[in-house]
C-alpha cells in the first residue's frame, strides 16, 4: 500500500528510511524536497538515486488535500476548502499582512466540543485529521500562492515566506488530535520542513488540562486559550470543556505551561457575546480572575452566523470593556474582523462534515443563555 510522506515527520522518515536500507540523510533530503521546495514527484529529486527514486515512485506519495473551492475576501483574506474524503471538507485560512503572512490551519473534521458560539460545533464532529492532512494545509498554501506570486511578480516577506506564521485555530480542538497534531507542528519547527520558530507557530485550545501539559513537554509553541467568560458559571454554558477543567484548573494549567512556552505571557481570547459576557462587571471579574496569570488579553468581536442565537456586542460595550481591563494593567488588543465577508473570520469555519454524532442537531435546538446583571 503506498504511504504518504506528508504524514512523516523527521524521526518516522528516518524510520522509514532504515527499512529501506538507505542512510540516514536521505531522510533530510526527502523533507527538503518535499516541504521547502514543495515537490511531488520523486522524479524531480535529481540529488536522490535513480533506483530509490523508483522505489519512493512505487512504495509512496506526497498528497496534500485536494480543493473543492476557494474564496477570496475584499481585504485579501483567502479561503480553501479543502477534500478530505467521504463528503468531508475543512477549512483552511491565509490572512496576508504587510509584515507577515498567517496561516489559520484544521486539525479535525468538524469538533466535539460544543462551545455555543462557533459555527464549527454546530457542523458536528466526523473524526481527527491525519499528520499528512494537517500538515498538508502548509503544503497546498504555500505551493499556492507560490504559484499566484509567481505569476503575479509579487515580492516576498523580508525573510522569503510567504506563510510565516501558523495558528491552529481552525476547524477542531487540536488537543483532541495531540499525537497528530505534534508530529505536524514538529514538521513546522523541523529546518529541514518550513523552519517556522516557537514564537510564531501558536496553538489554540478550549482548555484540556491534561493535554496542555503534555504539549509542554512534548513541543512547547506559543499558547492562545479560548477563555471567553469571566466566571465558571457563564463558561459552562458557552465553553462545556469548563465543567470538567474549570477555571482554576485551567488557569493554573497555564502556569505551569509558561515553564516552557516560547513566550513569556499566555493569549486569552475573549470572544463579545452582547449580554453574555460584555458587561463591565465581567470586565472587572475578568480583570481579578487573572491577576497571577502572565497574559494578554485577545477581545473578538463575535462573527454571526445562521441561527448562531447571539448578536455582536456594540463597539461602545467593546471599548468600555478594554478600557477597564486596560486600566487594570494588562495589554488587550481587539481583533480586526478579517475575511467575514468570505465566512472566514474567527468561529466562523464550517467546512462540510458528515456529522457522525447528534450535535449538530442538539446544537441548533439549544437555547443560549443571557446573563444580566
Amino acid at each position: 500500500m503506498s504511504v504518504n510522506l506528508l504524514d512523516f515527520d523527521a524521526e518516522h522518515m528516518a524510520e522509514l528510511m532504515v527499512r529501506y536500507g538507505e542512510k540516514p540523510f536521505r531522510a533530510k533530503q526527502l523533507m527538503k524536497w518535499i516541504h521547502q521546495r514543495g515537490v511531488a514527484d520523486f522524479e524531480q529529486m535529481t540529488d536522490i538515486a535513480k533506483n530509490f527514486r523508483t522505489r519512493l515512485a512505487g512504495d509512496a506519495h506526497v498528497k496534500a488535500p485536494d480543493m473543492l473551492a476557494e474564496h477570496v475576501a475584499t481585504d485579501g483574506t483567502t479561503k480553501w476548502l479543502l477534500d478530505v474524503g467521504v463528503g468531508n471538507g475543512i477549512e483552511t485560512v491565509f490572512i496576508p499582512e504587510d509584515d507577515r503572512g498567517t496561516l489559520c490551519v484544521s486539525s479535525q473534521v468538524g469538533c466535539a466540543l460544543e462551545c455555543s458560539f462557533c459555527s464549527t460545533a454546530r457542523q458536528g464532529f466526523n473524526r481527527n485529521l491525519s499528520v499528512g492532512e494537517i500538515i498538508g494545509q502548509l503544503w497546498w498554501a504555500n505551493t499556492r500562492l507560490s504559484a499566484e506570486q509567481a505569476r503575479l511578480g509579487t515580492p516576498a516577506n523580508e525573510d522569503g515566506r510567504i506563510v510565516s506564521n501558523v495558528v491552529m485555530m481552525g476547524m477542531g480542538e487540536p488537543l483532541a488530535n495531540f499525537d497528530n497534531v505534534v508530529a505536524a507542528l514538529r514538521l513546522m519547527l523541523d529546518d529541514n520542513a518550513y523552519g517556522l520558530s516557537r514564537r510564531r507557530v501558536t496553538l489554540s485550545t478550549s482548555g484540556l488540562v491534561p493535554a496542555m501539559d503534555r504539549l509542554r513537554d512534548a513541543c512547547p509553541v506559543a499558547l492562545a486559550v479560548s477563555l471567553h467568560a469571566p466566571n465558571d458559571e457563564i463558561r459552562d454554558h458557552i465553553v462545556p470543556i469548563n465543567k470538567k477543567y474549570p477555571l482554576r484548573e485551567l488557569l493554573a494549567a497555564c502556569n505551569r505551561y509558561l515553564d516552557k512556552a516560547p513566550r513569556d505571557f499566555i493569549t486569552f481570547e475573549y470572544v463579545m457575546l452582547e449580554g453574555v459576557n460584555d458587561l463591565p462587571e465581567h470586565a472587572r471579574q475578568l480583570a481579578a480572575l487573572l491577576r497571577e496569570v502572565p497574559c494578554k488579553l485577545n477581545l473578538i468581536p463575535f462573527n454571526p452566523f445562521p441561527n448562531s442565537g447571539y448578536n455582536r456586542s456594540s463597539r461602545d460595550a467593546i471599548l468600555a470593556f478594554r478600557d477597564i481591563l486596560i486600566e487594570s494593567g494588562y495589554i488587550v488588543t481587539v481583533r480586526k474582523t478579517r475575511g467575514d465577508d468570505i465566512d472566514a473570520a474567527c468561529g466562523q469555519l464550517a467546512g462540510q462534515v458528515k456529522d457522525r454524532t447528534r450535535r449538530t442537531q442538539r446544537a441548533n435546538d439549544a437555547q443560549p443563555i443571557t446573563f444580566r446583571s
